[in-house]
């Protein structure tokens, strides 16, 4: 009897135990200024993780972000903007040139990271947890402006193109609610 107990306790936990999609909060980043940092400190916040480039034809939507992310940090949004050259060389400039056009073309206050590449072999670990083969919202980053909206569990939940701007509906109502739960 006890051998069947053990086996029906052993098929339950089997049954029932799903590992966990990774979480964002634990990688380790570099931020805009040249500092250590990770999105540990946002646990339990909604993100919305762009990868964003100066010289791109999407560039104007930073000023939708920043205005998206006064909108909502109140309620829990943090915007996260990581800069890439991998489209164009649309993003040639060091950390400094792109702080210093962000914040006074766009006024930008919402986090913004070093440079990182979103695809092939050199993709930084966050973009192989957002866009890799385990994720829900797996798949090549096509361009410049991807959005990827992160519940507060540090789980990725959705994912917008380029041609999904900050005032869009549709990102919106999926941030409103992510911002529920």
């Amino acid at each position: 009897m006890e051998r069947i107990l053990t086996l029906i306790v052993l098929i339950a936990v089997a049954t029932n135990s799903q590992l966990p999609a990774a979480s964002v909060h634990n990688h380790k980043l570099v931020d805009i200024d040249g500092n250590e940092t990770s999105l540990a400190k946002h646990k339990g916040k909604v993100l919305l993780i762009v990868n964003v480039a100066s010289r791109c034809g999407f560039t104007r939507q930073y000023k939708g972000l920043e205005k998206l992310y006064q909108e909502y940090r109140g309620r829990g949004l943090v915007i996260c903007g990581f800069p890439c050259n991998q489209f164009g060389g649309q993003e040639p400039g060091n950390e400094q040139e792109i702080k210093g056009f962000c914040s006074s073309k766009y006024g930008v206050s919402f986090p913004m990271f070093s440079k990182v590449s979103v695809n092939g072999p050199q993709r930084h670990p966050l973009y192989e947890t957002l866009v890799g083969d385990d994720s829900p919202t797996k798949g090549k980053v096509k361009w410049n402006f991807t959005k990827i909206l992160v519940g507060r569990d540090g789980v990725p939940l959705a994912r917008f193109g380029s041609l999904t701007f900050p005032s869009s509906g549709k990102l919106r109502k999926a941030i409103e609610k992510a911002l529920q739960n």
